[in-house]
């Protein structure tokens, strides 16, 4: 987000409500990972900018309205991964600390022996846990994650294809999982770097078509 150029640039909360509740599934996930999350603001540096761009730049704490617009429509859920005014740490170059332990929770590390399907309150429990812990540890910092529902719980995916997790339970798959959260991470920094700004893109091959 650039602040000089917020129209081209940022993305509206009601753009974003609006495409969310155009979406008939009959059960939807929607998780914000960024600082002041439930506020929809992007990142401690998009604040630095607003504020020296700004002056009278204030970041007020999240609307029970934005949240409740979200929430329009059956079965939605949304996911939060700080409440009000916290940050939302990172973890490493890899990820944040909410991303991380959220790919470890599909995975099953929110989950007993035996279960064959991660659930939303799987990792609701699990990000309840451990990134609150992780914050602490590693940032020094609060972050507490925050959940919206008036939806049932439901399943959000199938373990090891539906084969499930076995007497070991998550011991027995953490090291595998690992593997796969930084291969993950691995393939956003490679190809991150590629995202680009079509409103201001110069010189590019996008198909068989060039902007110049």
């Amino acid at each position: 987000m650039k602040p000089t150029k917020l129209t081209n640039s940022a993305l509206a909360a009601e753009t974003f409500t609006d495409a969310l509740q155009r979406i008939k599934a009959e059960r939807l996930l929607v998780v914000i990972d960024s600082c002041h999350a439930a506020g929809m603001a992007t990142s401690k540096e998009a604040d630095l900018d607003l504020q020296e761009e700004f002056e009278d730049f204030i970041r007020v704490a999240p609307s029970k309205g934005l949240i409740d617009d979200l929430k329009q429509g059956k079965g939605r859920v949304v996911f939060t991964s700080s409440e009000g005014e916290q940050q939302s740490w990172i973890k490493d170059e890899s990820s944040s600390i909410y991303t991380y332990h959220f790919l470890e929770a599909l995975q099953g590390a929110g989950n007993q022996p035996g279960d064959t399907e991660v659930r939303v309150s799987n990792l609701m429990n699990y990000l309840g846990k451990t990134v609150p812990e992780s914050a602490r540890k590693l940032c020094n910092a609060e972050q507490i994650p925050h959940f919206d529902m008036d939806a049932g719980d439901f399943v959000i995916a199938k373990l090891r294809g539906g084969k499930g997790l076995s007497n070991k339970g998550w011991d027995e798959v953490q090291i595998q999982a690992t593997q796969k959260i930084n291969k993950i991470a691995e393939t956003i920094n490679q190809y991150g770097k590629f995202i680009t700004n079509t409103n201001e893109a110069h010189d590019i091959h996008i198909g068989d078509n060039y902007n110049k």
